[in-house]
């Protein structure tokens, strides 16, 4: 399977793009995404990555936790996690609750509960947003620009942890469900909103198991490994690679990114032609089952549209280099 059977397939709503810190993710993750509108996918790409770049990218202010328009498309969209704002978001729907004259009484009992953060916030405010596409028919494809390799893991291994974790949450809401009633009935107050409370604790739980089968199915989710030739890069594809495959999410597509090209006048330029090359050769044996995509560096920055468009046509062999 190549990019281009990915990018341009139409059944494909979620397309991570991930890798090492610094290999290019964000910018493949950009490229994908232009090239799927302008093959007139709905298309977002979000940025989970704690040191943002997609604004960069797109040589367009995407920050502050919502979804904005790109600029010159009609069917793009961009957007920044804001994890300051979706914890307090996250917070707030958990403990919401109008319980009348009682009301500052039972949220100081409710505080502690509240308060609790859910394991490793960046990513579960990423997972948070799977979590809202999956229903979400506003976009044809989301294309997440996923943070450095270890927070990418740890996204991944959420929905057990989440589903464990929202479990205590339900076991708590029961356990205090007596009590809250009780003290509802002194102050005059129903307790149709605790159980509505606890209904959305079920329906989140019900929606992290459909988003786990729904990453595990290629014909929905792809994730498209980025990576550098370079040793280091080499080690943590692998364990990228074997994590990916313990959680049954599908990768087929590799991008060897900033590869330098042949200057046999310069020795430091020859040098690190000649690492590289050997990387790659080490690369192409170790997964020579999947399809390796080798983008040449780029002699600037890639930022603006025309600079994404021009590394997504090589992402997808359209142009060649």
């Amino acid at each position: 399977m190549t990019l281009a059977d990915v990018v341009y397939n139409d059944t494909v709503k979620f397309i991570l793009s991930g890798g090492k810190g610094g290999v290019g993710k964000t910018s493949c993750a950009g490229a994908m995404a232009v090239l799927s509108a302008n093959r007139g996918f709905r298309t977002l790409v979000l940025s989970t990555d704690p040191a943002h770049s997609l604004s960069d990218s797109f040589d367009q202010d995407l920050s502050g936790g919502e979804v904005i328009p790109i600029e010159g498309f009609k069917n793009l969209w961009g957007m920044e996690i804001n994890t300051e704002k979706g914890m307090q978001d996250f917070q707030k729907t958990l403990g919401e609750s109008s319980m009348g004259p009682g009301a500052e009484m039972a949220s100081s009992l409710m505080g502690d509960m509240t308060g609790m953060a859910p394991p490793g916030s960046d990513e579960a405010m990423a997972f948070g947003k799977i979590l809202e596409f999956i229903e979400d028919a506003s976009y044809d494809r989301v294309i997440f620009d996923t943070a450095p390799t270890g927070h990418t893991l740890k996204l991944l291994e959420l929905p057990d942890l989440l589903d464990s974790w929202l479990g205590k949450m339900l076991t708590m809401r029961q356990r205090l469900s007596s009590m809250m009633g009780g003290l509802r009935g002194m102050l005059g107050g129903g307790g149709e909103q605790e159980d509505d409370s606890w209904q959305m604790l079920q329906d989140t739980k019900d929606k992290i198991r459909a988003a786990s089968v729904q990453l595990s199915d290629p014909e929905i989710t792809q994730f498209v490994v980025v990576m550098i030739p370079e040793a280091m890069a080499v080690f943590e594809t692998q364990r990228l690679l074997l994590s990916l495959k313990n959680w049954k999410i599908p990768a087929h597509n590799i991008v060897v990114n900033q590869l330098v090209p042949p200057n046999p006048t310069c020795q430091f330029c020859s040098k690190r032609y000649e690492m590289q090359q050997n990387n790659l050769k080490d690369i192409g044996e170790l997964y020579s089952d999947m399809d390796l995509i080798e983008v040449p560096l780029f002699e600037g920055e890639i930022r603006g549209i025309e600079e994404l468009t021009r590394l997504g046509k090589i992402l997808t062999g359209e142009l060649e280099e």
